[in-house]
């Protein structure tokens, strides 16, 4: 039996794209997951990736770096799911729901002086309270993230957030009252 060019062709990019995409998987998902800060977004974003360079998998001796491909991919997907999200809905540290579609523009201030006191407000809390906040709220990391970047324990985090949110909802009411 007697196989085709084509079908040689296509069997040898197959071997291709296991060999050289299938094991960048963990490393894509460890940079969608810091990006999303969510485990189940980000899983979503690999499947993405891979069905792009599926798709593009006969094109791919013409890049450079495959590996360098799939990270620029995995991260305009994630940017756009953040875009996509942010669209959406927005849940602000004091707990406001706020929509993003273009508010009123004293609302729109509003907004962005209670955005600028929650910020000052932790610029004033203790170091480790301040970062963990700051890592939890700005940058989207999980609690256990957190307790590994910073040598402490999960339940060590937790603490530390739930004192720092609290001086912060604390010192924004007093500031609204004034």
């Amino acid at each position: 039996m007697f196989l085709s060019f084509d079908c040689l062709s296509n069997r040898m990019v197959q071997e291709q794209f296991k060999r050289e995409v299938l094991p960048l998987r963990n490393q894509l998902l460890s940079y969608a997951r810091r990006l999303l800060g969510d485990v189940a977004e980000a899983e979503d974003i690999i499947q993405e990736v891979y069905m792009k360079l599926w798709y593009m998998r006969s094109e791919l001796q013409s890049y450079n770096s495959i590996k360098a491909l799939s990270v620029h991919i995995t991260k305009n997907l994630c940017l756009n799911r953040i875009k996509l999200r942010r669209d959406r809905v927005e849940e602000g540290l004091d707990g406001l729901v706020v929509l993003n579609e273009e508010p009123e523009p004293d609302i729109a201030l509003e907004q962005k002086d209670h955005l600028e006191h929650v910020l000052r407000i932790m610029d004033g809390l203790p170091g480790l309270q301040q970062t963990v906040l700051r890592m939890k709220h700005l940058e989207g990391l999980e609690v256990e993230e957190i307790a590994e970047l910073t040598g402490s324990s999960p339940e060590a985090v937790r603490m530390n957030l739930s004192r720092a949110r609290k001086k912060v909802k604390e010192q924004f009411f007093k500031m609204q009252k004034l």
